[in-house]
């Protein structure tokens, strides 16, 4: 079996944790090392390991390419991967706080990652994206992917889900009216997001270019996989 390595970002917020349980649980996945502000709990698999490093720090780019070359020096496939979002706390955070996070840090994660030798990436965003939109969630949203989009790698793929069900950050009656919108708007459960993230990194590595990924292409993916 061709396995693959994963160094992600934003591994303990919903949307995150849900890929890296699908990765555990994953045969093909041989390694996943969180990248975190703060130590958190261990993780309770044994493939899944953190690393603690200041994400505002000027040298973060370069811990990350460190980080990188010591996964790509195992050979075989390494993905980057960024599960980082705000979620419903965003309502509080100003634009310039929102940017650092989103464009900076991410864009600094990504930089590193394709320094270090890794060519293919997976980025959580949101429908609806637009770095012209008059709706300051989605703008940065659409910041973010052309700021990861610009470092150059070979595979990107962008996920872009409508409203996340089983998400402590949407309440329970927002998540059932979204059932009722159809397409790209409405729900997708965020484990339908972790699977799908998997079946990416398990055929990301014959796939280039770059790709998005609405509700409906995730749930077709998550089922693939």
């Amino acid at each position: 079996m061709d396995t693959f390595r994963v160094l992600l970002i934003g591994g303990t917020g919903q949307v995150g944790s849900a890929v890296v349980r699908a990765l555990a649980a994953d045969p093909a996945c041989a390694e996943v090392i969180m990248v975190n502000r703060r130590e958190h709990a261990p993780p309770t698999a044994s493939r899944v390991r953190q690393v603690v490093l200041d994400t505002a720090a000027s040298g973060f780019a370069e811990d990350i390419a460190t980080l990188a070359r010591g996964l790509t020096a195992h050979g075989g496939t390494v993905f980057g991967a960024s599960c980082v979002g705000v979620g419903s706390g965003s309502m509080k955070w100003t634009e310039e706080q929102l940017k650092a996070l989103e464009v900076g840090v991410v864009g600094g994660f990504a930089r590193g990652c394709l320094a270090g030798g890794v060519k293919r990436f997976a980025l959580l965003s949101a429908v609806g994206s637009d770095p012209k939109s008059r709706f300051r969630y989605v703008r940065v949203m659409g910041m973010k992917e052309a700021a990861v989009e610009a470092v150059g790698f070979d595979r990107l793929a962008i996920f872009q889900p409508g409203i996340i069900a089983g998400n402590a950050h949407t309440p329970g009656y927002v998540a059932w009216l979204g059932r009722l919108v159809p397409g790209r708007f409405g729900v997708i459960d965020q484990d339908d997001i972790g699977r799908a993230f998997v079946a990416e990194f398990r055929r990301g590595r014959e796939a280039h270019g770059v790709s998005r990924f609405e509700n409906g292409a995730m749930r077709q993916l998550a089922r693939s996989g």
